[in-house]
């Protein structure tokens, strides 16, 4: 495989093997990696409708009314002002607690935009039912062009992982959506202590495969996260441009 000193970078529309053929081309390497990793959420597999839709739909068995566009706008705006979930020097058994309890704060805030949060008798048992909810394959979809390159790559013999920023329900959500037996490693910036574009989460990825940072791609949707972040890292980086 054709390596240099510093990452080479790309775009792509989808993960169409024939479009990431043409890409590792004009970055100057002809070679497929040892490895491959992907981010999961918008690039695996997306929200089907919207998370203000399924906000609103479970809001309702509570007998909370909320409008799912003002919910989807204000939970992206509380998502992206929040802190990195990422939780260094915690103990591995207290992480679910500590993934729980800022999803609860990301929840109550989002309610509280809407101007809604009032109208809850009962917002623990709502949020419990939500994060129970997006641990289930019921609220998500896989992108079509997954299914053909996953297959493809592993028919090639290229190791796969999965390195994101979401929680420790990934491992429930890729068994729901029949993803899991396609990868080697899960990387999760919760149990790392590490997010998306620190350096830190790439080198824990590339530890599980043994392998350089040269040796690797990772394609993901976030500019900063993904391309950014694989970039800074030494991977060679793909922005997926969902």
């Amino acid at each position: 495989m054709h390596s240099s000193s510093s990452a080479e970078c790309s775009t792509a529309d989808s993960l169409d093997t024939d479009s990431l053929q043409m890409t590792q081309q004009d970055a100057g390497f002809s070679d497929y990696p040892h490895v491959i990793f992907l981010d999961a959420v918008g690039t695996l597999f997306g929200v089907k409708g919207s998370v203000g839709d399924a906000y609103s739909t479970i809001a309702r068995r509570f007998d909370v009314t909320a409008d799912p566009t003002a919910l989807n706008q204000a939970f992206f705006q509380t998502f992206k002002s929040a802190t990195p979930m990422a939780f260094p020097e915690t103990a591995t058994a207290e992480i679910p607690q500590r993934e729980y309890n800022w999803w609860y704060h990301i929840a109550y805030q989002t309610f509280a935009h809407v101007g809604a949060i009032d109208q809850f008798q009962d917002f623990p048992g709502f949020f419990a039912t939500l994060y129970d909810y997006f641990a289930t394959a019921e609220p998500w979809f896989v992108y079509p062009d997954v299914w053909p390159a996953l297959t493809y790559w592993r028919e090639q013999g290229i190791s796969l992982g999965v390195l994101s920023n979401f929680d420790t329900r990934l491992y429930s959500v890729l068994r729901g959506l029949e993803l899991e037996p396609f990868f080697s490693s899960i990387t999760i910036s919760t149990e790392v202590g590490a997010a998306k574009p620190d350096s830190q989460v790439f080198q824990a990825a590339l530890n599980k495969h043994n392998c350089l940072p040269e040796q690797a791609w990772h394609i993901g949707d976030s500019v900063r996260e993904d391309y950014e972040g694989a970039k800074a890292a030494g991977l060679r980086a793909i922005w997926l441009k969902r």
